[in-house]
């Protein structure tokens, strides 16, 4: 007997819910969540910049984070005051490990960054204190 569990569960495009933990300057967009769906142990979802903006600095807690860059080019600030960074474009990927606090960038000033982000077990966010454009190694906004 077939039961909710026991068989694939489809998120249809455009019923992503923004119910999700957010950023000040990434709009993050859940597709599957253990809020969403059956899932207990994974969150999935599209998170996006628009041009020219970066999130807030941030980790996410006990949480292993995978990204995927879909479209446009990113730039991820890590490290003692965001000094390092990696630079990544579409067709790359990332992996972030838990606890480290660092910034999502779009380097486009007119093209939107999109990203596939998966996440264990859920959509962990801890909010930081923002640093200023200046003190990013190129700028950020």
């Amino acid at each position: 007997m077939a039961t909710e569990n026991n068989r694939p569960f489809v998120v249809r495009a455009g019923t992503e819910t923004e119910q999700t933990a957010q950023s000040e300057g990434a709009r993050r967009l859940a597709g599957v969540s253990p809020g969403a769906t059956p899932s207990s142990r994974i969150w999935l979802g599209k998170v996006s910049n628009a041009p020219g903006y970066r999130s807030v600095p941030h980790h996410h807690g006990e949480a292993e984070t995978a990204g995927y860059v879909l479209k446009g080019r990113a730039r991820i600030y890590f490290g003692r005051a965001y000094r390092e960074f990696v630079d990544l474009e579409a067709g790359d990927f990332v992996f972030v490990p838990p606890r480290i606090p660092h910034i999502e960038a779009n380097l486009s000033d007119d093209a939107e960054l999109v990203w596939l982000t998966a996440r264990t077990p859920d959509n962990v966010v801890v909010n930081l204190p923002d640093v200023d454009d200046a003190d990013l190694p190129g700028g950020a906004r």
